[in-house]
């Protein structure tokens, strides 16, 4: 066992391989894409948003083929993450998540610019000069996917492991792996909340929950229809990268994935993939699960669709993002057409049951409690109210605005080709409460931001705030007691 302000889609799942020609054109470009200040000339429309139906391959043959490839892939990927990040285990002393036994990373872990001294060094300078400068920290530059022209759901070891050991399905890839280290990621299984049921704590004991042990862990705590809710929560059906055809990316045809797989618990794992609501394939982002906790709070779904419930995201999701929003591939490789009036309906209410874990310093009114809460946490959230301005979009008490906000981080940057993903300005992004935040590493919608001081860090040059290096300590120290 071991151990995102994240922006993220609802059980976002699944994504679809690239066509040939971009792939070639995409990994023609990648030998000098790494260059922070070198601009890219890719076209802004793609060749095709459409995927190739009829396969000319045998499965053996693109098994042989891509697990080849395999090694310079994530040799790239490890390669770019070791030239942004200090990837070094190095747990916080006194600070856990809520499981109570898994420590968060603490510290900053993004790599200051060659020829910067500080971080209060580059907040001096304005947007203009980082961009001219290429000063911009290549770590807070978007993250691409482990392999970004060919993409998909890629899942932790430790979540291949559990699953494979509880009902047999194996979510291994043979042609990729999952990138970022397990230190950084959240505590697994982690702990679920009931809104429901406050009283009982963590209900997961210590287990993950599958298609193998969901009943008798929850029956008797929901009613029939959110057990049901659950049960289809966990039940495997056919997606892109994992079903029956001879164009998946697993060893063994597959049943498929489940919900859970990426919202482990109903909460997340770190599972990581493209969205798929985006083309052409080098402006499409990468997605970190985010957590469902508190989903019942929220009233947008999708990183940047701005769905307008949970029930529309979750059919959505078994209809088009499980195939890359392909209705052809979907029809060819399986897809579960969910009934709205019930399965739906059933699934939406049990993942609106998903509570924040406790957060004992706050008052009703979502702040600290002064007889709680240290001086510390304390003049954390005079700056995150003032001077920080976290709180003209995270509102108490949930820290949610409920809506999206564009924060034009590409007037630091210069547009480039970065192992397949093209840094291209991304638009308004959903506020995700940061309620229970500690426990939901990594941060911001695609996992750059490995650590709470990171994304200070960021918010701190990207709103220009000009926070003293105590005022971004304390800061942090407010975070974790949410």
């Amino acid at each position: 066992m071991r151990q995102a302000m994240r922006y993220g889609g609802l059980v976002v799942l699944g994504c679809l391989g690239l066509a040939p020609a971009l792939l070639s054109l995409t990994h023609a470009q990648q030998g000098s894409a790494n260059s922070p200040n070198e601009k890219a000339t890719t076209p802004t429309r793609g060749a095709s948003s459409y995927s190739q139906v009829v396969i000319t391959e045998s499965f053996d043959t693109i098994r042989t083929r891509m697990a080849k490839s395999k090694p310079e892939v994530m040799h790239r990927q490890k390669a770019l993450l070791e030239q942004r990040y200090d990837l070094a285990d190095r747990p916080a002393k006194t600070v856990v998540q809520s499981d109570r036994t898994i420590p968060i990373q603490e510290g900053v872990r993004v790599k200051l610019p060659a020829g910067i001294s500080s971080w209060q060094a580059l907040a001096a300078l304005s947007p203009d000069e980082i961009r001219d400068k290429g000063l911009f920290p290549p770590g807070f530059l978007p993250l691409p996917h482990p392999n970004h022209p060919e993409g998909g759901m890629v899942f932790p070891q430790f979540q291949i492991d559990l699953v494979k050991k509880q009902d047999g399905r194996d979510l291994t890839r043979f042609d990729l792996d999952f990138d970022l280290p397990e230190h950084f990621l959240p505590a697994f299984p982690p702990p679920i909340y009931l809104t429901t049921r406050p009283d009982l704590g963590d209900v997961s004991q210590g287990k993950l929950v599958t298609i193998d042990n969901f009943h008798e862990m929850f029956d008797g705590i929901l009613n029939p229809k959110q057990l049901d809710g659950l049960r289809l929560l966990v039940t495997p059906f056919p997606q892109q990268q994992f079903n029956a055809t001879v164009d998946r990316r697993s060893e063994k045809a597959s049943l498929g994935v489940t919900c859970f797989d990426c919202h482990a618990n109903g909460h997340t794992n770190g599972a990581t993939h493209l969205v798929g609501d985006i083309r052409p394939q080098e402006f499409r982002r990468r997605i970190e699960a985010p957590s469902l906790r508190g989903v019942n709070i929220q009233r947008l779904f999708g990183s940047q669709r701005a769905l307008k419930s949970v029930e529309d995201f979750t059919e959505f999701e078994q209809r088009a993002a499980y195939f890359d929003g392909d209705p052809v591939t979907a029809t060819k490789k399986g897809i579960n057409i969910l009934e709205r009036g019930s399965q739906v309906h059933d699934m939406a209410e049990f993942q609106e049951l998903l509570d924040f874990p406790p957060a004992p310093k706050l008052d009703v009114f979502g702040k600290l409690d002064p007889r709680k809460a240290t001086d510390a946490e304390l003049r954390g959230q005079e700056v995150f109210f003032n001077k920080g301005k976290c709180a003209s979009c995270h509102t108490p008490p949930f820290y949610t605005d409920g809506t999206m906000h564009d924060l034009q981080v590409a007037r630091f940057h210069n547009a480039q080709l970065i192992n397949g993903r093209m840094t291209a300005r991304e638009g308004a992004t959903k506020t995700f409460p940061l309620r229970g935040i500690k426990d939901s590493a990594p941060y911001f919608h695609d996992g750059r931001l490995l650590t709470l001081e990171d994304t200070v860090e960021f918010f701190n040059l990207i709103l220009e705030t000009k926070l003293s290096e105590e005022e971004k300590k304390d800061l942090v120290t407010f975070l974790r007691a949410l």
